[in-house]
């Protein structure tokens, strides 16, 4: 089985720490004044163990780290910033992305599992590309959400990277075109999503305000791009289909 995006992506990542690693120690070793030899004899490695780590070619432990460390007088941390969210999702996931294109009409190109980087990192579920209106609508696909405020800012982060993504780069380059973003959350029709809806659907209308309706009608080719929007899906034990507007009980987006 070939290398996966997320083992690749995780192996890039930790060759770039690592060379940033390296530059750390071998300036603050440089500022000190003090040799690798001297170094690495107080930290109890090898000096050329020490070479390595500094030309970023070898792979340091904390426990080799926080000796090195001691020794420069430096701080060593190890810390995990949240981002744009988890780059796997649960089981629904996959079955609600595809009932989602399976009514997406020939004017759009859907590209799954979009990365982005920049001014955040991480992995668009799904983006459509309205080939009739130039939008890149960056779609999230969830059948749960533990935190709102979480999700709105991952789902916001990801539309503003957009233009970061190598899709982007592939559309400019298709014409001279002027594209813009827009987003889509999709929501599995579970009682406790449904909830949320009602809870919160002040906050909720405010970032998606364009009716479900018109969204999934867009989506068919039959109506343009409404805006940020939120559609549903049912799962059940015997189908996944895509809702035409929201579920029973729920005013967001009508």
């Amino acid at each position: 089985m070939g290398e996966t995006r997320l083992r690749r992506e995780a192996r890039q990542r930790a060759v770039e720490l690592q060379r940033a690693t390296g530059v750390a120690v071998r300036r603050l070793r440089e500022d000190a004044g003090l040799s690798q030899a001297a170094v690495a004899r107080a930290a109890g490695i090898d000096a050329s163990y020490l070479r390595m780590i500094e030309g970023g070619t070898r792979d340091a432990g904390t426990s080799v780290l926080a000796a090195v460390s001691a020794v420069l007088g430096a701080e060593l941390s190890v810390r995990l910033f949240p981002a744009t969210g988890p780059a796997i999702h649960d089981r629904t996931q996959a079955p609600m992305e595809e009932a989602l294109l399976g009514v997406v009409a020939g004017c759009w190109r859907p590209t799954p599992e979009v990365l982005v980087t920049r001014p955040s990192r991480g992995v668009v579920d799904l983006v459509l590309d309205d080939t009739r209106a130039d939008i890149l609508v960056a779609t999230e696909i969830q059948g749960q959400v533990r935190r709102l405020e979480q999700q709105i800012r991952w789902h916001r982060e990801k539309e503003e990277s957009l233009p970061s993504s190598a899709l982007w780069r592939m559309a400019s380059e298709a014409g001279a075109r002027e594209i813009t973003t827009s987003r889509l959350l999709v929501l599995r029709s579970s009682r406790d999503l449904r909830e949320l809806a009602r809870t919160y659907e002040a906050t909720l209308r405010a970032v998606y305000p364009a009716a479900s309706r018109d969204a999934v009608a867009a989506l068919r080719g039959e109506a343009a791009w409404p805006g940020a929007a939120i559609i549903w899906v049912r799962v059940d034990s015997h189908a996944v289909r895509l809702l035409d507007g929201p579920p029973p009980g729920v005013t967001l987006g009508r």
